[in-house]
């Protein structure tokens, strides 16, 4: 279907042209679904946009040859292009947050590509529309039709997204991380529905992710990108099983593995390494062999339970409930409560870290902001270290705040960007008077950085200037600027590389041996949940359904819900102790 050869993409920079695609090759046959794999940066997406030719012609420079049908994609004339792209091949682009238009509802996007390529009348189109949202199994399609894309959730946008790539019938389709930050269950959802759409229309797929979990799940082969370049190529099965470039095993490692209980996880400088030249050397260590060198044993796990819960509770939630108007109008009284926290209640205990799983909606993220406050609970308590909260005025509240932190889901919208990132982390030193000048106030902050490994040097930098992963990093050190006792970590490695999440928890547990901090971790993935979790609640609709061990929750779960979570995690959910 698909020959891309010798592919090469250079950008313009101010220090000359920046080559991030490094001679790329690979076939695409008919029906099979080929899997790109790497971090960021790795040259994954700007791969799939060149042969949508969607880069930019005056920042960029594309060379090689993208065959389709014999015809170079390179060569044609735009208007020949306008043909194929949307038409021939079609995508899926990473974000439907900010690929879909804010100001045109659902509905009409995807009708203006039929009427662009089928030339059907506006009752033709909204009709086939229609048709599409019900074959992407999207709920009240004619609701949705004329919602606009904030009044509909993240899986609800990735379907309308869904929707348009396969509106024109597409023999081949990309899919530019369509699940990353999704729910399992939405993202188990999503890549059963491209494997049916994939059979039923007989296309062909390039699915583009940095999870190889998730890749497990949906590629026939897959293409390892590192830097721009292609390390390794093979099927899925010789991939999993026996990997042979360092960067593939690396990242196998990274991602928290259920059959071990470890101190902490495998990360890409354990399987990479430079030689005196530069050049990139593996270090011969094998996946399980660094796995059984960082796993916990029995008596260690065993002494940890003793330690924990041999103290009183640092925490209590007393039948907290925080419930929203949902309904009515201006002036009008509400129609029904949305119970977003229904009569939960649970216990922290020092040094503990309490995992907090379920989907989206759940109610997660409102009882950890119900928790400090800056949510208003509707009824019930919470007591830390014998203060009960709902009784203390704003003042005495800010004051405890010292003492419970929280690291909120996404970094960039939680830090100022018109402020460097040392005043950001600053600005607590400030308002609770620490230190007697800035100039000792920033020599901690220097020294905070330096502890989440970054330098003195990014103190002067804005927001926009850091990757993900480093901004995961500022976030945590603004968090532990003031000493606290407790941190809500919501949601804080859900949309990271799986070798920038491996460092980010690794962090996150040796800062918790070094301070002593105790930890409510909410995330919507178990396998985060259970590697770095002494006990587990899981929660949905409001309430909690389930709590106990790690290995109670993922391997003999009672609930029906926790069931379903669990046989949504991507890739097979190996048995207890079976390191196979």
């Amino acid at each position: 279907m698909l020959t891309v050869n010798n592919l090469k993409v250079e950008f313009k920079t101010e220090n000359g042209l920046f080559e991030a695609v490094k001679g790329v090759s690979f076939k695409l046959a008919k029906g099979e679904v080929i899997g790109i794999v790497g971090e960021s940066g790795s040259g994954k997406s700007v791969t799939s946009l060149a042969i949508m030719r969607l880069l930019e012609t005056s920042v960029s420079q594309v060379k090689g040859e993208i065959l389709l049908d014999e015809a170079n994609l390179l060569k044609l004339p735009e208007n020949e292009m306008q043909l194929i792209r949307g038409n021939r091949i079609g995508m899926i682009f990473q974000e439907p947050m900010t690929s879909l238009n804010p100001v045109l509802t659902c509905g009409f996007q995807v009708a203006e590509a039929i009427k662009r390529h089928r030339r059907l009348n506006n009752t033709e189109a909204r009709e086939r529309a229609l048709a599409l949202f019900k074959e992407v199994q999207l709920p009240r399609p004619e609701s949705i039709f004329d919602s606009y894309p904030h009044e509909i959730s993240g899986g609800q946008k990735q379907r309308v997204m869904i929707a348009m790539a396969l509106s024109c019938d597409p023999e081949i389709l990309i899919a530019d991380e369509p699940t990353t930050a999704l729910d399992v269950t939405v993202q188990k959802t999503i890549i059963e529905l491209l494997l049916r759409l994939k059979t039923e229309r007989n296309m062909s797929l390039i699915f583009i992710s940095h999870d190889l979990g998730v890749i497990s799940e949906i590629a026939d082969r897959v293409i390892v990108m590192y830097k721009g370049n292609v390390v390794e190529q093979a099927g899925i099965t010789e991939i999993f099983n026996n990997p042979q470039h360092p960067y593939t095993k690396g990242l196998l490692a990274c991602r928290p593995s259920p059959a071990y209980q470890l101190k902490k996880l495998p990360v890409l400088s354990d399987f990479l390494k430079l030689d005196e030249q530069g050049n990139m050397q593996g270090s011969g260590l094998s996946i399980e062999e660094l796995r059984k060198q960082l796993t916990y044993s029995d008596k260690e796990i065993d002494d940890r339970k003793q330690q924990l819960y041999s103290r009183q509770p640092i925490l209590k939630v007393q039948n907290l409930c925080t419930w929203y108007p949902a309904g009515g109008g201006f002036l009008q009284k509400a129609k029904e409560m949305i119970k977003a926290v229904n009569d939960v209640s649970f216990e922290v205990y020092p040094g503990e870290t309490l995992g907090l799983v379920g989907e989206s909606g759940c109610g997660k993220t409102t009882l950890g902001r119900s928790i400090l406050r800056l949510v208003e609970p509707t009824s019930g308590n919470v007591v830390f270290e014998s203060t009960e909260l709902q009784s203390l005025k704003t003042e005495e509240m800010r004051r405890i705040r010292r003492d419970i932190q929280i690291i909120f889901q996404d970094p960039y919208s939680s830090l100022n960007p018109r402020l460097a990132v040392g005043e950001s982390i600053m600005e607590p030193l400030q308002v609770h008077g620490l230190y007697h000048n800035n100039t000792q106030r920033k020599q901690r902050v220097i020294e905070l950085l330096e502890r989440v490994n970054l330098t003195a040097a990014h103190f002067n930098r804005y927001p926009y200037e850091f990757s993900g992963g480093q901004r995961q990093r500022i976030v945590i050190a603004r968090a532990i600027a003031l000493q606290p006792k407790f941190i809500i970590c919501d949601e804080s490695v859900s949309a990271l590389d799986v070798s920038v999440q491996a460092q980010v928890l690794n962090l996150l547990r040796e800062l918790q041996q070094e301070l002593n901090l105790t930890y409510i971790f909410i995330s919507h993935d178990l396998s985060v949940i259970k590697h770095i979790s002494d006990r587990i609640l899981v929660m949905n609709k409001g309430v909690i359904e389930e709590s106990g061990t790690p290995e109670q929750i993922y391997y003999q779960p009672q609930n029906a819900y926790t069931q379903k979570l669990i046989a949504s995690i991507p890739g097979r959910v190996p048995a207890k102790n079976n390191t196979n």
